[in-house]
């Protein structure tokens, strides 16, 4: 019999990731936990016993660098104690910012961008480096398998990469590229291997994911040129998939097949974020956003009638330069008309290399106003559509277990959370609630037998 306490066994490392922003983001760290898993990394929730430390940025909104900087400064008395400890900067700063990272931070040993993260291990290996290239070869061709162990019930599975709309205050063309969507048989194969772990939710990803398009098999086994809402049909065909959702959408990749889907798929829950940003026309043409109000209205006027009860969200910049007082009422109006679910609303924040970015300014106090009056409006329609809530029932795939003993929390068919009392359920359980409360972000509902 071996004697296990003499035989010596390596420790595993220990690899603590920072997400910033958004789900693709999310998805991006899951995926460079994977290829670290590989080199013998597993994760950990406590940086200071981190063996490597992996920050993976978001370049959105304003100030993104300072806070990176600002956390880099907070890292450096943990590399002075540990030296061997390593640091990287990953996402969409690291792709702005590049070498200057380590110039200006000298304990940042990796710096690596979005579309290059499958390099991270050779990174590691070779203890400092910078890439920040758009290689040619597919970087998830290049990660290694997950490990087959059970995950959350629910996951993102990036579909489509990078953006060609070039919005004036956006930097998403500069720092994630071109547009580019994975190939039909790819995708499919994430989603068998995600179901084949416990996944019954999956919500495809892109900058503008429904502008993907990708060659897959034609209904005579040739190949031919897909859309989204037929990828959204074979998705729905695979088994142990009970719920699809997608973000973010762009509202002229909004295209009839994909309607057609949210009429007659059930799997495709009731939910579409389409940004909109403005509901002025002067402005939206100012942003380079290539529709008017009236064609976002008429779009949303067909998606009501293909899904009458799809909650819509959506997001707004306020005070873009040369924004006026007319234009800020006719966003209201705007949302008066559409009455979202939620929105996320953002004062405007100039990005450096967008086109935008040396525009005179509106006054900083008049855009906090125009914020404040705005956020108001969305938020009483929200909890308008929250309230209209109780009394019904819904579908809700428990996630995780709430604070209260015997409480479980998941997510409505309309994204919203829901805590339940639950004593007997677990996490991946799909099961009927009755919304009996709404509080200021959250629905709490009964279980249904």
């Amino acid at each position: 019999m071996t004697d296990q306490a003499s035989t010596p066994v390596s420790a595993a490392k220990k690899l603590f990731i920072k997400t910033y922003g958004c789900q693709m983001n999310v998805y991006d760290s899951q995926r460079m936990a994977e290829a670290m898993g590989a080199e013998g990394y597993v994760l950990t929730e406590n940086q200071s016993e981190a063996d490597m430390v992996l920050l993976n940025t978001c370049h959105i909104r304003e100030k993104a660098a300072e806070k990176l900087y600002s956390d880099l400064g907070r890292l450096k008395p943990l590399k002075a104690e540990r030296p061997d400890l390593k640091i990287g900067v990953a996402g969409c700063v690291a792709q702005a910012e590049g070498a200057e990272i380590q110039r200006r931070m000298p304990i940042v040993d990796l710096v690596v961008g979005p579309q290059a993260y499958h390099r991270l291990p050779a990174m590691a290996r070779a203890g400092r480096g910078v890439d920040t290239e758009f290689p040619a070869e597919d970087k998830f061709e290049h990660l290694p398998k997950p490990a087959a162990t059970r995950r959350a019930p629910a996951a993102f599975l990036t579909v489509q990469e990078g953006c060609d709309k070039f919005c004036a205050f956006c930097v998403v063309p500069y720092t994630r590229g071109a547009e580019v969507s994975r190939p039909v048989d790819r995708i499919l194969r994430e989603a068998h291997d995600l179901v084949s772990r416990g996944v019954r939710e999956i919500t495809l990803l892109g900058q503008n994911v429904n502008g993907w398009h990708g060659e897959g098999p034609s209904l005579e086994g040739q190949g031919g040129e897909w859309g989204f809402g037929r990828l959204i049909r074979a998705m729905a065909e695979i088994d142990g998939l009970d719920r699809i959702r997608y973000t973010t959408s762009h509202p002229n990749d909004m295209a009839d097949d994909l309607i057609e889907a949210h009429r007659s798929e059930p799997k495709l829950m009731p939910y579409l974020h389409l940004p909109v940003q403005s509901g002025s026309n002067r402005i939206l043409k100012a942003m380079n956003r290539k529709h008017t109000v009236d064609q976002y209205l008429r779009l949303i006027d067909r998606i009501r009638e293909a899904r009458p009860d799809i909650l819509l969200t959506s997001d707004f910049i306020v005070g873009f330069p040369g924004e006026t007082d007319q234009d800020h009422r006719d966003t209201l109006d705007l949302v008066a008309r559409v009455n979202f679910g939620t929105a996320f609303s953002f004062k405007y924040s100039p990005r450096p290399g967008t086109p935008a970015y040396d525009r005179p300014e509106v006054d900083s106090d008049v855009a906090d106003a125009r914020l404040q009056e705005l956020q108001a409006l969305l938020s009483s329609q929200q909890k308008a559509v929250q309230e209209s809530m109780v009394g019904r029932e819904v579908s809700v795939l428990f996630e995780k277990p709430g604070r209260n003993e015997g409480q479980m929390v998941g997510k409505s068919d309309y994204l919203h959370a829901v805590f339940v009392e639950a004593p007997q359920a677990k996490v991946g359980d799909l099961v009927r609630v009755r919304i009996t409360h709404s509080a200021a972000n959250s629905l709490a509902g009964e279980l249904l037998v």
